[in-house]
């Protein structure tokens, strides 16, 4: 049973930092391209970051480039995405799941963890 729980979010200043989590189970973590995903109400949900495995390959939506940075830790079955420079229009609930290249999400998703950007 896949399970994926995000956790890290909160309130940060405009051009703060913030490093949010997921922990995942239930599935081959490493063999799996992973990504994470934001919504804000009212919007589909987006991909802003994929890691594909086992290449490592790493890509980005255009807002986030050179902000962002996804990694992962396949020993502890767990991938982070690391914001700096973070801007109000970052403000979004954060999922992470499968994504990247072919790979399409699981069905079930985590809680996600709301991430607020505001002064």
């Amino acid at each position: 049973q896949v399970q994926l729980v995000e956790s890290g979010g909160g309130f940060v200043q405009i051009g703060g930092s913030r490093r949010v989590s997921c922990a995942a189970s239930g599935f081959t973590f490493r063999t799996d391209s992973m990504a994470w995903y934001r919504q804000v109400p009212g919007k589909e949900r987006e991909s802003v970051a994929s890691h594909t495995s086992p290449l490592g390959r790493t890509k980005y939506v255009d807002s986030v480039k050179g902000r962002f940075t996804i990694s992962r830790d396949n020993g502890n079955n767990t991938l982070y995405l690391q914001m700096n420079s973070l801007k109000p229009e970052d403000t979004a609930v954060y999922y992470c799941n499968r994504g990247g290249g072919s790979f399409a999400p699981y069905a079930s998703w985590g809680q996600g963890t709301q991430v607020t950007v505001s002064s």
